[in-house]
């Protein structure tokens, strides 16, 4: 896809999917701004996408932090001429546990990372995609924000928010040319969060985890866990031209385990 001239950020962008995210941006043409946590990660993963970091910067930030979170955008818009045409938001975590064990601050973080991190990148790169007339925001949620996940409460919880962080704004920014549409993917394998959350089934069903990838393969239709390359074709079409009729959408990358 050809996004010559367009201009990306990237939450969570030091991760697998966040930087292959970016690396699909990048192939396209567009420029790139990298944020995650870790300013060491970012700078290898600017290495890995782009031939001396042309066109591809990075800045650390924590994404509950409403004043990083503006330095951010602002260094962006900076770079980009005043122009953020994209804003991809994955940045987020995973947890597990009953629900009479998992304690206020868990819930309290995880809200925090995957709620208010999307809302404070959206509430400071709007006002810039309003002045341009467009917009395409891509939120991160996943299939347990469709169909909850047990021992995943909290987690569940907090993509179902995205959800209707989704879907609220794009009936509040459609006027003014920006789109929001958000993924729901199912177990993405060669991620973190998948090497967490495999983990703790290992533990939590006393299974070998060759036995754990089986179970949840089994449930899936297609037969696979999704692959990093899926996510990011979807994120891709959804900032291309080809996806400028589309906005409140929750689309499932889950290989058929999710059909609403």
């Amino acid at each position: 896809m050809d996004f010559q001239g367009k201009t990306v950020l990237v939450t969570g962008a030091a991760g697998a999917i966040g930087k292959g995210i970016a690396a699909g941006f990048r192939d396209g043409g567009a420029s790139v701004l990298l944020t995650d946590i870790d300013q060491q990660a970012l700078d290898l993963a600017v290495q890995e996408i782009s031939v001396q970091g042309a066109g591809c910067r990075a800045l650390a930030a924590d994404v509950t932090d409403g004043r990083q979170v503006a330095a951010v955008v602002a260094a962006a818009a900076e770079a980009f001429g005043g122009r953020i045409d994209v804003l991809v938001n994955v940045a987020g975590i995973v947890g597990q546990g009953k629900i009479e064990d998992v304690s206020e601050d868990q819930w309290d973080q995880m809200f925090a990372v995957n709620c208010k991190g999307s809302f404070l990148f959206i509430k400071h790169v709007v006002p810039l995609m309003k002045a341009n007339g467009y917009g395409k925001i891509i939120n991160f949620s996943s299939k347990s924000g469709k169909t909850g996940s047990a021992l995943m409460s909290h987690y569940s919880a907090a993509k179902a928010a995205i959800i209707g962080l989704t879907q609220s704004l794009a009936y509040e920014l459609a006027g003014d040319g920006i789109t929001v549409n958000c993924l729901c993917p199912g177990i993405t394998e060669a991620t973190g969060v998948w090497d967490r959350v495999s983990s703790s089934y290992v533990a939590n069903l006393k299974l070998p985890e060759a036995e754990v990838v089986k179970k949840f393969t089994a449930k899936v239709p297609l037969g696979r866990l999704a692959r990093i390359d899926d996510l990011v074709a979807v994120t891709l079409f959804l900032a291309s031209d080809g996806a400028d009729y589309m906005t409140g959408q929750a689309i499932n990358v889950t290989g058929g385990r999710e059909m609403h």
